[in-house]
């Protein structure tokens, strides 16, 4: 049997359970700008882009109906969730086992995260996690040209860790996230959680409803050497 080399986990949603919190704000937000959305359509079109991406997004909704986007709403988004997250993100029920089992394997682990080095840093705090990867085992869309679900960001780890694509193992929990993970040329376990599990499994993540499963995973899945 040839165990993968890597492990890659995306961050919110699969380390950290910051989904729930970051859709509440983020639609308080949006409301407050005078856009009429509901809960559904903001997960569809603002969960999981860049926060550049989500700026731009408002920004043309705003304009469609004619009117700008209030300055310093970004900031103000931010600020108010980093203040649900110091109050209420908890870690998902399993991810410390997860990496902590891969690990057992001896299999390298490292974070690709859409979101910005220092929010990652921060959530992976706040829940306990930090202890689990170092600085140089974290990466973010901002180093790369294209993120997800362009396959730069995890093409990026996978080099940086010293891995080819087919030694890797992508665990997301989203439609874009699996679309990057594929199209790197890797492996994607899909934790049913923002998504669902269908829309993953469409995509060619196959499942996974309890992140304690991963290191078994990771091993059932692994080909056999003749």
């Amino acid at each position: 049997m040839s165990l993968p080399a890597l492990v890659i986990f995306d961050c919110d949603g699969v380390l950290v359970d910051s989904e729930p919190l970051s859709l509440a704000v983020l639609a308080r937000s949006i409301r407050a700008t005078g856009l009429t959305m509901s809960d559904d359509e903001i997960r569809a079109e603002f969960m999981g882009p860049s926060l550049e991406q989500i700026e731009a997004g408002v920004t043309e909704r705003l304009a469609a109906i004619g009117r700008t986007l209030p300055e310093g709403w970004l900031d103000g988004f931010l600020a108010g969730r980093a203040e649900a997250f110091a109050a209420e993100l908890r870690a998902v029920p399993g991810a410390r086992e997860a990496v902590e089992g891969v690990r057992a394997l001896g299999i390298d682990a490292c974070v690709a995260s859409q979101g910005r080095l220092t929010k990652t840093a921060m959530t992976l705090g706040l829940t306990g996690l930090s202890d689990l990867f170092p600085q140089d085992r974290l990466f973010s869309a901002t180093m790369v040209a294209h993120g997800k679900p362009a396959p730069d960001l995890f093409l990026h780890a996978a080099a940086a860790c010293g891995q080819t694509p087919e030694r890797c193992v992508v665990v997301e929990d989203t439609v874009g996230g699996v679309r990057a993970a594929r199209a790197a040329g890797m492996r994607v376990l899909g934790y049913a959680g923002t998504h669902g599990a269908a829309a993953l499994a469409g995509e060619g993540a196959e499942p996974l409803d309890d992140m304690r499963s991963v290191p078994g995973l990771v091993v059932a899945g692994a080909p056999s050497v003749r």
